[in-house]
């Protein structure tokens, strides 16, 4: 990795080793930063106070060496990214504003994608990873984890299955509790529907009700209207005097017919006058006609008013027009075949959540003995574990327990309590020496045994990771003497099979890596590229000496490091 303005760091190149590589230093000399740009490659949260101060973003690049048809470089292949010579190119940058940028084999990529990588290379153990697993909900996913597809398999459709039973649930309770406001609901539609089918309005009617309402109301003086208007145009039959349109019409088509011979435009003239006779005559019969069929019928007025005030009634409660009450109507009659349903919908819920509540207490008994079998392995692996971290006489047993409760599920023939993992409570029990009672990890080790207790677990938890490398950081703490050596000595035989980076201050561990790097602060407090070692014969025995006895010029502790690096390359 190179590692530029992140922290105390100003510009560092970290090369680790195939195997086990220890990481040292004095206390703020920036070792953690190694921790942190690892985090940041592997999709971490982009901190802007990670910026070294006065410089406008934190840059970090990593190399990673993969085989091409790797998990990881097949996902990144996905992306567009491409491998250069076998190894994965990445880098994440921080600017100070706090925005943050991915690249992956040349390719800009959302930062999300790193989180994916990240699952398949590499898997971080830390003191925050401690005290995460000394919480029985942690303890339970990393048991499941353990377990794999035995665990997996069946808690994928328990998953399902409670979901789909707290949906149900949640619509059960709410048709239920809501049972009397449907009911109103239900009474004041089937009024409002009765109420408009008594009345049976349609399509229009309120327009043409009102159109002629207006006509019976005015009968006589329409009627007078058309009598004058027809006299006007046809004569009137008692004055035959009278000069009317049509006579005076008549006058002039005769007058043109008379001369039109001596000049075609009169004749085109009086053609047109005698269109305009033959329109009059035929208003003037309609005018009649309108007359004779006006009926002035105050019975019939007194219907089509009575009619309207029904629909106005029912304009007034359910639509602005007949059209909308309609529309009302159609929806009502919906929501109410949908009301008078719910019994039925109650009943199938019901049908439903018990079979669910079945089938929930099947998966849970299948996960809870999933979980027996692979807490007994997992037990049995970390107790192994801890016998080569000098704890031979410890003993870890996982407890598996329910809690009753009324409400739940069945599992072994007790009702207990549920949730979305299963019924299930684990939690790691450790009885540190004979005879002493089991008690959870937290209560039951001191600072040291806790140490190696967590150490132990997350080796045997590593061995059900798929991932090539491990980052342990100062999970050692609290570890000294014999243990510290065991310590180291098991991170060596874990590094045979993957590579393992480890953050220490123990030289008893350091001196089991393949390669130890220091980090090194300059006079002004930042890590150059030079602050970044590997050390090497003469400087590695000066580094030991000095984790061993606070000063590298110590002939004691030189002795002391040459005996550690002798034991070790013996042990290897």
């Amino acid at each position: 990795m190179r590692i530029r303005s992140l922290g105390v760091i100003d510009d560092a190149v970290v090369e680790l080793s195939p195997g086990f590589t220890a990481v040292t230093g004095e206390t703020g000399a920036g070792k953690t930063m190694v921790v942190t740009s690892l985090g940041l490659l592997l999709g971490g949260r982009a901190d802007p106070a990670l910026v070294r101060v006065g410089a406008k973003a934190a840059v970090v690049e990593g190399r990673i060496v993969m085989r091409p048809d790797a998990p990881a470089a097949l996902r990144a292949e996905e992306a567009g990214a491409e491998l250069d010579d076998g190894a994965l190119l990445i880098s994440r940058t921080v600017s100070a504003e706090g925005r943050s940028r991915a690249h992956v084999g040349g390719r800009s990529v959302p930062v999300g994608l790193l989180g994916e990588l990240a699952d398949d290379l590499v898997a971080v153990h830390g003191q925050t990873d401690q005290q995460g697993l000394l919480r029985p909900a942690r303890q339970r996913q990393a048991l499941d984890r353990y377990a794999g597809d035995a665990v997996a398999v069946p808690l994928e459709k328990y998953a399902a299955a409670y979901r789909r039973l707290r949906a149900v649930a949640v619509e059960l309770d709410t048709l239920v509790t809501r049972a009397r406001e449907r009911a109103q609901e239900a009474d004041l539609l089937r009024f409002g529907l009765d109420e408009i089918a008594g009345v049976e309005p349609l399509p229009g009617e309120d327009v043409e009700l009102a159109a002629e309402a207006e006509r019976l109301g005015h009968a006589e003086s329409l009627a007078s209207a058309a009598q004058v208007a027809h006299g006007a145009l046809g004569g009137n039959p008692e004055d035959p005097e009278a000069i009317d349109a049509n006579m005076l019409v008549a006058g002039a088509h005769r007058a043109l017919e008379s001369v039109r011979s001596h000049d075609p435009a009169l004749g085109v003239l009086a053609e047109r006058i005698g269109e305009l006779g033959i329109l009059l005559a035929d208003v003037a019969g309609e005018l009649a006609g309108y007359a004779d069929d006006l009926d002035a019928d105050p019975l019939r007025l007194a219907a089509v008013e009575e009619r309207r005030a029904a629909l106005t009634q029912l304009t007034r409660k359910y639509g602005d027009s007949v059209e909308s009450v309609l529309e009302w109507a159609e929806q009502g009659s919906a929501r109410l075949l949908e009301l008078d349903g719910d019994d039925e919908r109650i009943a199938e819920l019901t049908a439903e959540r018990d079979g669910l509540r079945s089938e929930l207490s099947q998966l849970a008994q299948a996960l809870t003995d999933a979980r027996v079998e692979a807490a007994t392995l997992f037990a049995s692996a970390v107790t192994e574990e801890l016998a080569s971290l000098a704890m031979p006489h410890a003993r870890v047993t996982i407890d598996i327990r329910q809690a009753d409760d009324p409400e739940g599920v069945e599992v072994g023939g007790r009702t207990v309590a549920y949730g979305p993992s299963g019924a299930d409570e684990v939690e790691l029990l450790l009885a540190p020496h004979p005879g002493a009672q089991p008690r959870p990890i937290a209560k039951g080790a001191s600072g040291g045994e806790l140490s190696r207790v967590m150490l132990a677990v997350e080796v045997v938890f590593a061995g059900s990771d798929p991932v090539p490398t491990y980052l342990f950081d100062e999970v050692d703490a609290g570890v000294g003497g014999k243990a510290a050596v065991e310590v180291g000595r098991r991170l060596a035989k874990l590094a045979k099979s993957a590579q393992v980076v480890v953050v220490t201050h123990l030289p008893q561990v350091a001196a089991f890596a393949d390669r130890q790097l220091l980090v090194e602060k300059t006079n002004d407090g930042s890590v150059t590229r030079s602050g970044v070692t590997v050390l090497e014969g003469e400087a590695r025995i000066r580094e030991l000496s000095r984790m061993l006895a606070g000063h590298e010029d110590s002939a004691s502790a030189r002795a002391h490091a040459e005996e550690l690096l002798a034991a070790a390359r013996a042990d290897a």
